[in-house]
């Protein structure tokens, strides 16, 4: 018997982070992000409609990837015209009202005013989305719970490049950090664990 979860939906006190979607694929482990972001694209565009529509604040928080001159603009301006997954960068990129914060490490808390700005919206749960599950989506977890907020982890909307080291991360921080574990629709066989009657 496999143990079905209702989808996911937001709640007043919410935020969503969008985490490290804009990317021009250009590095090592390109190719096995970009068919994930291919895989999970919908899941991810559908997240943030909902939560434009449900008013829930959106914070975009991306690698600035080594530019150091803090230009999300540009950023985001450079992935649109790269040859190599424009297609999901229009379909992620932030809108005007959005907030946008760039970071050099993993973590959307590590050397960014992301704490400050949370403080202001007065949020209680962080949900979260983006790539890639094993690295930036789990470490900002992490970080979450030092800050004493709630965090669900959208699985079927965040990208990976390694399904087991996704698996295991997501484990972890489900039983160790206290993440909750969802998913935006009704929860796939991909996602389900059986339940032994």
């Amino acid at each position: 018997m496999k143990q079905m979860t209702k989808p996911f939906t937001f709640s007043a006190a919410d935020v969503l982070l969008v985490i490290d979607v804009i990317n021009d694929f250009e590095h090592d482990d390109g190719d096995r992000l970009l068919a994930s972001f291919r895989d999970r694209l919908e899941p991810m565009a559908e997240t943030i409609v909902k939560a434009r529509t449900a008013a829930i604040p959106i914070i975009y928080v991306n690698d600035e990837r080594d530019r150091w001159d803090s230009n999300a603009p540009a950023l985001t301006k450079t992935a649109l015209e790269s040859d190599r997954g424009f297609e999901i960068v229009e379909r992620l990129a932030p809108c005007p009202g959005d907030h946008f914060l760039l970071k050099h490490r993993y973590s959307a808390f590590d050397h960014t005013p992301l704490d400050l700005l949370l403080r202001q919206l007065d949020v209680d749960r962080l949900v979260l989305i983006g790539s890639a599950t094993e690295g930036c989506i789990v470490q900002t977890a992490i970080d979450a719970r030092e800050q004493g907020l709630k965090t669900t982890i959208l699985a079927d909307a965040c990208a990976s490049t390694h399904p087991e080291l996704e698996t295991t991360a997501l484990h972890y921080a489900e039983q160790v950090v206290g993440a909750h574990i969802s998913h935006t629709q009704v929860a796939q066989a991909a996602y389900t664990e059986v339940v032994r009657e």
